[in-house]
């Protein structure tokens, strides 16, 4: 008989970020997953092993890990671990038009565990994520939580690299004043058939190529919303729509408003 592999939540609805210290009273869990979140783990403190997907890690405080949504990843630690855990849901990168912010997450998921070598003033910045409400506010503490840990780690062990392709891929999303509404555009710009640049974005990323292609178009049509004048015609024009209707409908599936009516907010 098939056992299912736990899927466990500790994150609200509503929440789209939760940032908290870590349990210590955990030493051995089950194997589980946790299917809405992208979750960072800190330890500067403890002993013992945490397995991810098939990979076991020995835990050499201060260390970081990465678990990607899906990823089935289980405790066994050894001695009192101490710590903080941040649970990041996808809506949070949706409501943040902070480009460095982005590309420095987008750095740290290629990742599961990163060895901390000067742990200096990271402890304080997730203290103050602990208790920060201002979304604004948490963006800036991140941005530069982040950045601290990119700056002073190294890998622990194997990182998942990304391929030529998916680099390339992401390189020609970041050219926005050129961005197409299609995988198959990018996929002959890559001298790949769409089903292949879709199986390599799963792998690597764990997002289909539509899904990779949809954040990058959302994200300069909310930049033209907020900043610019151009009328909704104008920037479906600007993003290669055939005609705004369409657009329109676009944009409402993936942020349930209109593009009017998100300008007016």
């Amino acid at each position: 008989m098939n056992k299912s592999i736990a899927v466990k939540n500790k994150i609200e609805t509503k929440t789209l970020i939760k940032v908290a210290p870590f349990r210590q009273e955990i030493h051995k869990t089950n194997p589980h997953k946790h299917n809405n979140y992208f979750e960072i783990i800190y330890l500067s403190e403890g002993t013992g092993f945490h397995t991810i997907d098939q990979t076991v890690f020995s835990i050499t405080t201060p260390t970081a890990f990465f678990i990607q949504k899906e990823q089935v990843h289980f405790w066994d630690i050894t001695s009192k671990p101490k710590g903080f855990v941040v649970l990041l849901k996808k809506e949070f990168l949706q409501a943040s038009l902070d480009y460095k912010l982005r590309d420095l997450l987008s750095q740290l998921s290629h990742f599961t565990c990163l060895k901390i070598n000067e742990p200096q003033n990271i402890d304080a910045l997730f203290q103050l994520l602990v208790s920060e409400k201002d979304f604004t506010v948490t963006e800036g503490l991140l941005k530069a939580l982040l950045a601290k840990i990119i700056a002073r780690s190294s890998p622990f062990s194997t990182s998942v690299s990304k391929s030529d392709t998916i680099t390339l891929f992401q390189d020609f999303l970041k050219q926005t004043d050129n961005l197409h509404n299609s995988v198959a555009y990018y996929a002959q710009r890559l001298k790949i058939s769409p089903q292949k640049l879709n199986a390599i974005c799963r792998k690597t990323l764990q997002q289909s190529a539509s899904e990779i292609l949809a954040e990058h178009i959302i994200d300069e049509a909310k930049r033209q919303l907020l900043y610019s004048d151009n009328s909704v015609s104008e920037i479906a024009y600007n993003l290669n729509f055939s005609d705004s209707s369409y657009f329109i409908k676009y944009f409402k599936r993936y942020m349930g408003i209109t593009p009017k009516a998100f300008r007016e907010i």
